[in-house]
């Protein structure tokens, strides 16, 4: 026997369908990317921005100042860095009398606050150079700023590292 009976045409269950899935993955792609951005902004705190931005705003005629006398000083600096022992060497030229008996030299790197290092260099013994340690250092561009203990001068520069083993401040 034929049966000549119509036969329903039953429909595939939603989640077998092309469209529905087409029409979930825009709002869902979005949702994950928004979850990605606050993970990435929470993680890497760029740091660029000074809390006490007035007050940095209105040091910068002293730090002028500083740099001025400097150049007044003719003082200029040949540093030298050996990655191994991460031992920095710096010899001071200029006119000062008597020389310093403690530096301190700030590497700021250029983007990320959180990986400065501030670093003392004693004046040797035999009263021509000066010597530090720092840690560990990443690698990119960094703004490199020698003054005194009084902060009565600075003399500043840039150097990228690992690269650069030698370097002029003045």
């Amino acid at each position: 026997m034929i049966n000549n009976s119509p036969t329903e045409i039953v429909p595939p269950i939603w989640y077998k369908q092309f469209w529905p899935w087409f029409l979930i993955f825009f709002p869902a792609t979005a949702v994950i990317a928004g979850i990605a951005t606050i993970i990435l902004a929470i993680q890497s705190d760029d740091g660029l921005v000074k809390d006490d931005y007035y007050k940095a705003g209105l040091a910068i005629n002293q730090t002028l100042e500083r740099n001025q006398y400097a150049q007044k000083l003719n003082l200029s600096s040949d540093v030298t860095w050996v990655p191994l022992t991460q031992t920095l060497t710096l010899k001071l030229a200029g006119k000062l009398s008597p020389l310093p008996p403690r530096l301190t030299l700030q590497l700021a790197h250029t983007t990320q606050a959180n990986h400065d290092q501030n670093l003392t260099l004693f004046l040797s013994p035999d009263k021509k150079s000066y010597t530090g340690r720092m840690n560990k250092i990443r690698s990119g561009n960094w703004i490199v700023i020698l003054e005194p203990q009084e902060k009565n001068w600075r003399i500043t520069g840039r150097v990228t590292l690992p690269q650069q083993r030698t370097w002029i401040l003045n």
